[in-house]
């Protein structure tokens, strides 16, 4: 058994995990612990506080002790906010906390566009265009190339946890570009791994989203590799050939 812990502030969208962990196989668990939200604002001040070294830090010890082998901040805004470096460090302190490797979805997104060798990428974004702007520069940080932003203006995650297939859909048509290799879709606060496979057979390409690439980063760090291709090409192993 593979345990994966994850710190999700507020409540939003965490029913999007139990359908991951369902689709992964009876040998992983991934277990959420809410964090405190704080106010629920995608404005830079109220982030940058949702995903303080404190808030963080209350739900370390229940993970811990339930047996996770690593903990991931399951926060896109809540992380890149702090910028290339200071995302780090948060993941740093994070660590230090938890005594267990530890990244956040912002660097799950950098990592699941390398493991799916996509250089270029779209973003389609539910926040307001300043605070997804701010998303764009940290991909460009992690070697990116940024080939259109799409904001969708919206303030609060309560408000993102009530969008439906059409209003996902939406946003990536929108937001889509042709020369991207692959859309990125963050915000944890988004329901999407239900339509991960009808995304991207409509756009054509891999699909990227924030619960998603959340679950992949856990179990990159727990030294797991999943085939389970309902959650979109990045759980798409190639077929070992046998020679």
């Amino acid at each position: 058994m593979t345990a994966l812990g994850l710190l999700y502030p507020g409540h939003s969208a965490e029913d999007d995990y139990p359908r991951i962990e369902q689709l992964l196989g009876s040998d992983i668990r991934v277990d959420v612990v809410h964090t405190d939200i704080g106010e629920d604002a995608h404005r830079e001040d109220a982030l940058l506080e949702m995903g303080s070294p404190e808030r963080l830090a209350a739900g370390v010890e229940e993970l811990r002790m339930g047996g996770a082998e690593s903990v991931v901040w399951a926060c896109t805004s809540g992380s890149f906010v702090h910028g290339w470096e200071g995302a780090q460090d948060q993941v740093r302190t994070l660590a230090r906390a938890a005594g267990l490797p530890a990244s956040s979805t912002s660097f799950a997104f950098v990592h699941a566009a390398q493991e799916i060798k996509a250089g270029r990428v779209a973003v389609g974004a539910t926040y307001p265009d300043d605070v997804a702007a701010m998303f764009a520069d940290f991909l460009r940080a992690g070697g990116l190339e940024v080939t259109g932003v799409k904001g969708a203006g919206i303030i609060t995650a309560a408000e993102v946890g009530t969008w439906g297939e059409a209003e996902v859909f939406a946003l990536a048509r929108q937001a889509d570009t042709p020369d991207a290799d692959a859309l990125l879709l963050p915000d944890t606060a988004l329901h999407t791994v239900a339509h991960l496979p009808a995304l991207e057979k409509e756009l054509g390409k891999p699909v990227l989203t924030a619960n998603q690439v959340t679950v992949w980063e856990g179990l990159r760090l727990a030294d797991r590799r999943v085939n389970a291709p309902r959650l979109g090409a990045l759980f798409t192993k190639e077929p070992i050939v046998q020679v």
